[in-house]
């Protein structure tokens, strides 16, 4: 299976970690970040990884060289321009098209961390037929996305806009925030006609708007932290200590 992780975003929210690495090479617990999403990811069972790299990029480039790219396959997506997640998906599709495949792969931020079972919601995705699945948790948040009683979703709220947009009339959506792990049907790659700088969501809101099968799964009870602030490392450095939630770097 293959993977992509987004790392190419300049990491404002983490500074001062920033200011002198990308937020790839911060750590938790003496870990990379971008070591402990890898890890994550080769314990699944991937073993084919492309990394979007913008904010110096070099350093990332360099990481991976004297990790000998963690005994995987590794493609550097480099954006001279950040692409945001659509966008960067976008310009990285050609590795999950290559040799024709039709497998469903992982795109995964690099400053989150979760027990999440990706083989369960791998299942349920194939169950589902859908062109994309999002791991969605009930908890606060910024920013909402909307599904219907059967997980389809169906639009967004946006807090601090006071905004609601829906792509499909229903009547009492339920609001999950998105925990930023999808696993995407590679059809998806070809229907994705924005261009240039756009966010996932985007395409996503679009597609499901003209019927297409965009899903939640449900992750409300496994371990997640975004980790996109230091005091959020903090945080999951002092619940690594008191176990609750192991790393298998490995």
């Amino acid at each position: 299976m293959k993977a992509m992780i987004l790392a190419a975003g300049l990491g404002t929210r983490l500074r001062p970690l920033t200011n002198d690495r990308p937020k790839a090479l911060v750590e938790i617990a003496g870990h990379a970040l971008l070591e402990v999403t890898m890890a994550r990811l080769r314990h699944f069972g991937v073993r084919e990884v492309i990394v979007n790299v913008h904010h110096f990029a070099d350093r990332v480039i360099e990481y991976l060289k004297s990790k000998n790219n963690f005994a995987m396959r590794v493609e550097v997506s480099r954006e001279n321009l950040l692409l945001d997640t659509g966008g960067g998906l976008k310009k990285a599709a050609w590795f999950f098209l290559e040799g024709g495949s039709n497998a469903p792969f992982i795109l995964h931020n690099v400053d989150v961390i979760s027990t999440i079972d990706l083989a369960a919601m791998l299942g349920f995705h194939q169950r589902s037929q859908a062109l994309a699945t999002l791991a969605v948790q009930e908890r606060t948040s910024s920013r909402y996305l909307l599904f219907d009683e059967h997980m389809r979703l169906c639009g967004r709220r946006l807090v601090k806009e006071q905004k609601i947009e829906k792509v499909r009339s229903v009547e009492k959506p339920k609001e999950l925030a998105f925990a930023g792990i999808h696993i995407i049907s590679p059809q998806l790659l070809k229907m994705m006609s924005e261009e240039g700088v756009f966010s996932i969501i985007d395409s996503y809101l679009r597609l499901a708007q003209n019927g297409e099968s965009i899903v939640g799964y449900r992750t409300d009870h496994t371990y997640w932290r975004d980790l996109g602030k230091p005091e959020n490392i903090a945080a999951a450095e002092r619940d690594l200590k008191d176990r609750v939630f192991t790393m298998d770097l490995d």
